[in-house]
């Protein structure tokens, strides 16, 4: 168990992948054979891409979550220890390890294949997180029986973030239940067809809703206060992990308690840096690279 004499800023509970990205001049057609111009393999998953976001963004951060032992799961299982990242909260079985096909188009649009084999969530007993602490926790709902059990255990005691990045059963169990529900536009269109009519609904539903909207920046709703952030202006190479980092680093903020429109800042920066570059957890900046883009960019906010 990870030393409990030190707090994590953040606890990451959710999915880790294995990512294979391959950059290719367009999407295949059917039947066609397409020659890829690169290739990177690289440690994935949303929670576990947001625990390597935050270690590198300098704050402490833990994964928890699963791994197969296999080839995968040591390669991943390695990159979390290098990056930083507590990993004693790792489930490490002989099912294997989530595997991701990754297309990548020129123009940084992406299509993505991934695999499970008949590994399942983790059981609500898989981790017992007695004497764990943390300023905030972030939840992918990739585990929900196990996120529900620690949403039971530390209440209100501690914020919570939800990473939404699609509607399933997960993200469906959880997003009544945290502090921040931080929301992809494809779970707000899949919830209510459209942002606008999402975030209205949403936000009877979680106190702080954030509905990202790629390069078109970002919606919000705080009880009956609304915004909007436009993303920072850059030139996209690959999206893929672009959310991961928004969410690592928006957590982060909440757990340094940065006022609310540092962190939707904080985390943009972070989000848009992760786009220019191959892969996502080539693409998370590291806290001098996040403090180049933050600083030379503090776009307008409107109502």
């Amino acid at each position: 168990m990870p030393d409990t004499r030190t707090c994590l800023d953040v606890l990451c509970l959710g999915h880790a992948s294995y990512d294979l990205v391959f950059s290719v001049p367009h999407h295949p057609a059917e039947d066609e054979k397409l020659f890829a111009d690169g290739l990177l393999g690289c440690g994935g998953g949303p929670a576990a891409n947001a625990a390597v976001a935050i270690a590198r963004l300098g704050y402490q951060a833990a994964f928890a979550g699963y791994l197969g032992r296999d080839v995968y799961g040591d390669s991943h299982y390695a990159e979390l220890q290098q990056a930083g990242v507590e990993t004693d909260l790792i489930v490490r079985g002989d099912s294997p390890t989530p595997l991701s096909a990754i297309l990548v188009k020129p123009n940084g649009k992406r299509a993505l294949l991934n695999y499970k084999g008949d590994t399942k969530i983790l059981p609500a007993d898989a981790l017992d997180f007695f004497g764990i602490t943390a300023k905030t926790v972030l939840f992918d709902g990739h585990e929900p029986l196990l996120s529900l059990a620690l949403l039971d255990k530390i209440g209100n005691a501690v914020p919570t973030v939800l990473d939404a990045g699609s509607l399933h059963t997960g993200t469906e169990a959880l997003m009544a239940k945290v502090t921040y529900l931080v929301c992809s536009e494809k779970f707000a269109l899949q919830y209510a067809g459209d942002p606008r009519t999402a975030l209205s609904r949403l936000a009877a539903l979680s106190p702080n809703v954030v509905i990202t909207l790629g390069e078109r920046g970002l919606i919000w709703q705080r009880g009956l206060e609304t915004g909007n952030l436009p993303a920072p202006p850059i030139a996209a190479v690959d999206t893929t992990g672009a959310g991961d980092a928004f969410h690592g680093a928006f957590a982060a903020a909440v757990a340094a308690e940065m006022t609310w429109l540092d962190s939707l800042y904080f985390a943009s920066a972070a989000g848009a840096f992760c786009c220019t570059r191959m892969g996502a957890r080539p693409g998370l900046p590291d806290r001098v690279q996040h403090q180049q883009l933050l600083s030379s960019w503090r776009g307008p906010i409107t109502d």
